[in-house]
């Protein structure tokens, strides 16, 4: 297995302002206790150039990016616009935005190429409903999920993947610890199949419901490179088991 290290990320979705600031200046020294691992906190646009200033050990990143560098996009925000504010990284394809936009897979691929030109780096979600898991087809329709939303030149140094079975997030379920384990060995190998021997470089992400509870035991799986974790973010109380986890 390639020396990965860890990386988790808080995804703040439309939640935080500026009241909240403290909370980031608090994940920001929790990262730095812990530079074994990388942390970032990916946050509304309207908080990113507020808390690159005081953001510690931590990253700031985006949670979407527009897939043209300009033009007629009436509230959208190209990578380079983001990238000004103070992000490093990019979220694209995270399901709600596939679900609630009507995002397709060439449209997340776009995205990715968009916030790599912008010198970001990428996290591409991909993950499977209720129906799919319960038909037994998860691993093979999440597998073709990434495989179409992969972008060219996809590698370790700027790509991450995140596997957020839709069903669990913001529910508390989570699938079983095997299935997990099956999924991520099921997206190194779509990745090997793709780009080859710098598969073993990309970190897979477990993004469904981590929390400080269930922390240990998902990052304890040899595919689980960190995590992208939506509520137990917000604050640095909760954040902090699952950084502590991951070192």
């Amino acid at each position: 297995m390639a020396d990965r290290r860890k990386l988790v990320v808080g995804n703040w979705k439309m939640n935080g302002m500026k009241a909240q600031l403290g909370e980031v200046e608090a994940i920001g020294t929790l990262a730095a206790a812990h530079p074994g691992v990388d942390v970032g906190l990916c946050l509304p646009a309207t908080l990113i150039a507020a808390a690159d200033a005081g953001k510690g050990g931590a990253f700031v990143g985006a949670q979407d990016c527009h897939m043209k560098d300009s033009g007629a996009h009436t509230g959208c925000l190209s990578a380079a616009m983001l990238a000004e504010a103070g992000a490093t990284w990019t979220i694209v394809g995270h399901s709600e935005r596939r679900q609630d936009q009507g995002e397709s897979d060439a449209d997340i691929a776009a995205k990715a190429l968009a916030a790599r030109a912008a010198g970001l780096k990428v996290i591409l979600c991909v993950g499977e409903s209720l129906d799919v898991r319960d038909a037994g087809d998860a691993e093979a329709v999440v597998s073709a999920q990434l495989l179409a939303s992969l972008p060219d030149g996809a590698a370790g140094d700027w790509l991450a993947i995140a596997y957020e079975p839709i069903w669990a997030i913001g529910t508390g379920r989570i699938p079983t610890m095997d299935a997990v384990d099956a999924m991520h060995r099921a997206l190194r190998d779509a990745l090997a199949g793709r780009i080859g021997d710098a598969a073993q470089a990309v970190r897979i992400l477990y993004g469904g419901s981590m929390n400080g509870d269930n922390a240990a035991e998902l990052l304890a799986i040899a595919d689980v490179d960190g995590g992208l974790v939506g509520g137990a973010s917000l604050t640095a109380a909760k954040f902090a088991p699952i950084v502590q986890a991951a070192a």
